[in-house]
């Protein structure tokens, strides 16, 4: 069974996709936030801004097999693109590696497409999956140490110096290393920051959430 909160057609926003097609899976459940006001102060990732809980949302629901949600996300594909060239698929939340699985993985590359994940980075990653993105979570236990792409969202409340931090990053195997301002009343102050830190420490590039600039979801 999996639970998906929200399955649409979009572009990718963010990171070293950027404006790249795209089907957006939506795992509903969190292993560092419950997704309820009431949790959130005392929760490990205090800051998110997603609706992740239930089944509720655009394209969400309940699915018995992998079998069945792999057919659903073709025709979310093919509901916006005129052939199966370029299939790409990503399994966000929440934290997708609570439920994305061999059998899912399986039937979804049996269609065309390539498999990517946005994870908290504290669960393994499965055999299969084509690209990987790490954002990872001040106050949690970091175990994906090698990864196509590290989107850090600065600044954290409980994050050591900054430049520490990326010092300890920079010494990982990511292909690819991004910072991100945090969204919020302080967005701005945070862009600057990131701005500042990319040129001084070159490793790193701005990422920007360009689907909210353009105002798509």
């Amino acid at each position: 069974m999996y639970t998906v909160k929200e399955l649409f057609p979009t572009l990718q926003g963010e990171g070293a996709h950027a404006g790249r097609a795209a089907v957006f899976c939506r795992f509903s459940g969190c292993n560092l936030w419950s997704g309820r006001e009431e949790d959130r102060a005392a929760a490990v990732c205090q800051f998110c801004d997603t609706d992740f809980v239930g089944s509720d949302g655009a394209g969400g629901g309940k699915f018995e097999t992998a079998s069945l949600l792999a057919d659903t996300i073709e025709d979310v594909w093919s509901s916006t693109s005129a052939g199966p060239q370029q299939r790409y698929v990503v399994f966000t939340g929440g934290e997708p590696l609570l439920q994305l699985d061999t059998a899912l993985i399986d039937a979804l590359h049996a269609k065309g497409f390539a498999i990517a994940i946005e994870t908290n980075g504290t669960i393994k990653v499965p055999k299969g999956v084509d690209w990987v993105c790490v954002s990872p979570k001040a106050g949690s236990e970091l175990i994906v140490l090698q990864a196509d792409e590290m989107k850090l969202v600065i600044p954290q409340a409980g994050h050591a110096s900054i430049e520490t931090l990326l010092a300890r990053f920079e010494k990982m195997d990511y292909r690819n290393r991004f910072l991100q301002a945090m969204d919020g009343p302080n967005l701005q102050e945070n862009l600057a920051l990131a701005v500042r830190l990319c040129q001084k420490r070159p490793l790193w590039r701005l990422s920007v959430q360009t689907h909210k600039i353009i105002g798509i979801r």
